[in-house]
Parts: structure tokens; C-alpha cells; sequence
């Protein structure tokens, strides 16, 4: 999966159209493909993504949503059955682990995005799994020995290369705008 589409899946509101969709995918084909002149800003509204992500979210995540108050700050909102999400990446969690990751929850994770020369870091300030905040060192812990290890690929708290071109991300309260090299 790029890094595009790691960021914007937390993004989603239930009931987007399918317009908002087929825009949304559009936009990020493009930017994908190469397509687009050098310095070229692509706008992506809060319901564009919202209604990329619901099609495009694996098993286990339900209804996301996205939200961001401030510049750089966002909050993604979404019911995730961690055992069916885990199934869904062919791994199989033994009879324990499902029996504590198995079931629906409300998670709330909110990330400060900070992008510029082609690269972006993710810092993961708090996450809330069925009221439960975790932030700080326990937080620092749980990415380290279980984020990590379960998907290596992830990318938590150290740049990493936005690739297709893409020289930073503008997170605001109104769209996420890529601006392209």
C-alpha cells in the first residue's frame, strides 16, 4: 500500500457518495500515475476521503472518519474488530489473542502529519480504544512491541518517502491539498 493510501485510510464518513468516491479516486490515480505537472496542488475534500477510505478500508474496519481541527492535526475515528482485521492480512491469531482482539470497538486515534521535500512523519499523540486512552510511554511501548512487529511496513514517528512525485501533504480543517514536485 503507498503512503498515500496509508494516510488517507483513517479518513471516512459513513453514507459519501459515490461521486465523492469516483472524484476521490480519480484524484488519487493521477497523482499515482504520474499524470500531473510539476507543482500541480491536488485538493481532496473531507468527503472525497471519507468516501475513498469506506470503500477502500480492509476487513474489520467500520464506518472511519476523519476530522481536523487544527493544521497538521487529525483525529480518525472508527469501529475495528482487531481479530477480523488481523485475519484479513492472512495471519491467524491463536485462540487467546482472538478471544481479547475479536469483537467490535471504538478506537480513536489522533496523528499530527508533518510533510515537506517528498518526505512526511506521523507522530501518533493518542489513541482510545473503547474509552481507554493510551498516550505517552504506554503508547511509545504498544507501537514499539505490537504495531510494529504485526506490520512491519508501518511507519510511526520517523520520516518516510512519499513517493509519486509528491512534495508535501497540507493537512487543514477544509482538505487534505497534495503538492506535487
Amino acid at each position: 500500500m503507498c503512503a498515500i493510501s496509508i494516510l488517507f485510510l483513517a479518513a471516512s464518513l459513513a453514507g459519501a457518495s459515490y461521486n465523492d468516491y469516483a472524484s476521490a479516486k480519480q484524484k488519487i490515480d493521477s497523482i499515482e500515475a504520474g499524470s500531473l505537472r510539476s507543482g500541480t496542488r491536488v485538493v481532496l475534500t473531507f468527503p472525497e476521503l471519507n468516501a475513498w477510505v469506506a470503500r477502500e478500508a480492509p476487513a474489520g474496519v467500520r464506518n472511519p472518519q476523519l476530522r481536523v481541527a487544527e493544521r497538521n492535526l487529525a483525529t480518525g475515528d472508527a469501529l475495528i474488530d482487531f481479530g477480523k482485521l488481523e485475519r484479513s492480512t492472512g495471519r491467524q491469531p491463536g485462540w487467546l489473542m482472538s478471544k481479547l482482539l475479536d469483537g467490535e470497538r471504538p478506537v480513536t486515534v489522533t496523528a499530527r502529519v508533518r510533510s515537506s521535500a517528498g518526505r512526511a512523519t506521523v507522530d501518533i499523540q493518542r489513541v482510545e480504544i473503547s474509552g481507554i486512552t493510551i498516550d505517552g510511554r504506554t503508547l511509545d511501548f504498544l507501537i514499539q512491541n505490537f504495531l510494529i512487529p504485526m506490520y512491519p511496513d508501518a511507519v510511526v514517528g520517523r520520516p518516510f518517502d512519499l513517493g509519486h512525485r509528491i512534495d508535501r501533504l497540507d493537512v487543514t480543517p477544509s482538505a487534505v491539498a497534495v503538492l506535487l514536485k
